[in-house]
């Protein structure tokens, strides 16, 4: 739960500044240092950054009301804003908990391992 909010205030606030692969580092980054399971990193990024694109979408196409985002959801096949902000959603979806997962898996490779754990 602490990495979805930490990674949704990641992505509105320093999302505008920085491209998607820079949120991509910083989730890595911070599931890396909370540090939660496996699922549990893959859906905190996932959501975190899922949600955040969702919800940066459907606030600028509110409050600009304009016709670009149906313009552009016409433009690649979609037929409208809102599919084009669902694939948003999706996109940001994966793009997150990979990256979240991606700190997980680099922590736990860090881990030191015993030895001699056959020889007992």
């Amino acid at each position: 739960m602490l990495l979805t909010l930490v990674s949704i205030l990641l992505v509105v606030f320093l999302g505008p500044f920085v491209p998607f692969w820079g949120l991509m580092i910083g989730i890595g980054l911070l599931s890396f240092l909370i540090d939660p399971k496996g699922i549990g990193a893959f859906l905190g990024g996932a959501l975190g950054m899922g949600l955040g694109w969702v919800g940066i979408s459907t606030y600028l196409g509110l409050t600009s009301a304009s016709a670009l985002p149906d313009q552009m959801g016409e433009l690649m096949g979609l037929g409208s804003g809102m599919t084009l902000v669902a694939l948003v959603g999706v996109l940001g979806f994966l793009l997150g908990g990979f990256s979240g997962l991606t700190g997980v898996l680099f922590r736990k490779m860090l881990r030191p391992t015993e030895k001699n754990i056959y020889r007992g």
